[in-house]
């Protein structure tokens, strides 16, 4: 008699973030509260490791990223950047944050940033590396560095003006401001605000979880590699994978639970 092997997830030891899964939401709190979970190289290699852990983690079908205390994260970690001496140091740190935060930009399922205070410099890099942001009423974000002789260099530059327009991230970037949370809901930078970042963004990956998670994926897909594509080519790609979930036994059964009037019941198959 064949015995199944259990798939166990094995979970390294994290010192500056924790990693749980409840109910197909994962949740990564960045635990450097000391230091307003600035964002230091230990706790990059953090960020990067836990990316992998939720590509083989099955149970994580949403990912919310928050962090403990006061701040999301207040940036990168300041003393480490006092001691970078040359511009090749200076592109070797740029390129590690660039690549960590294009980890979390790439997972598969939807993620969501839970933005409980500060997000600034790399704290707001690395929620805008996320597909959704929730923040907390009393929560500020900006890009500061030019305030320091520094541009933003995790992805700055470039996420936000795709994400909110030309115009408005350079106003951001040039006056270094701090943005309150109902700005950053006017101008698109945030998706929604509520008392409590964190339980607000549960509520949204409930509404989440209710939908198929192959075809959340292939949505996700399609935005992501349609961006900066001509109209006709990324239609290509939204056909493509319009038709692979064609194939897929949950567009047979959400097709049938709607013709039946009845909530489905979607196995990720």
């Amino acid at each position: 008699m064949e015995h199944e092997h259990e798939f166990i997830l094995e979970i390294p030891e994290f010192e500056h973030l924790s990693y749980e899964v409840e109910g197909g939401v994962a949740v990564v709190t960045l635990r450097r509260p000391q230091a307003l979970n600035a964002l230091n190289q230990e706790l990059l290699m953090e960020l990067s490791e836990v990316t992998e852990v939720i590509h083989q983690d099955p149970e994580a079908r949403v990912v919310i990223f928050t962090g403990e205390g006061r701040a999301f994260a207040a940036g990168a970690d300041l003393g480490e950047l006092a001691k970078i001496g040359d511009a090749f140091q200076g592109r070797e740190a740029a390129l590690l944050g660039q690549q960590v935060f294009s980890e979390i930009a790439a997972l598969p399922v939807p993620t969501i940033a839970a933005i409980n205070g500060y997000a600034l410099g790399g704290g707001l890099e690395l929620a805008l590396a996320c597909d959704l942001r929730v923040a907390s009423r009393g929560a500020k974000l900006g890009l500061p560095e030019v305030g320091l002789g520094l541009i933003p260099g995790y992805g700055g530059t470039q996420r936000l003006p795709r994400l909110i327009g030309r115009g408005r991230a350079l106003d951001l970037i040039f006056t270094g401001r701090h943005v309150p949370a109902e700005e950053a809901l006017q101008l698109g930078l945030v998706n929604r605000v509520g008392e409590d970042a964190l339980e607000e963004a549960k509520k949204l990956a409930a509404q989440i979880l209710k939908n198929a998670p192959i075809a959340l994926a292939l949505a996700k897909e399609s935005v992501v590699r349609g961006e900066g594509l001509d109209l006709e080519e990324a239609l290509e790609i939204e056909a493509d994978l319009f038709g692979f979930a064609c194939t897929t036994k949950d567009m047979k059964e959400g097709v049938r639970a709607f013709l039946e009037k009845r909530a489905p019941e979607f196995k990720g198959e």
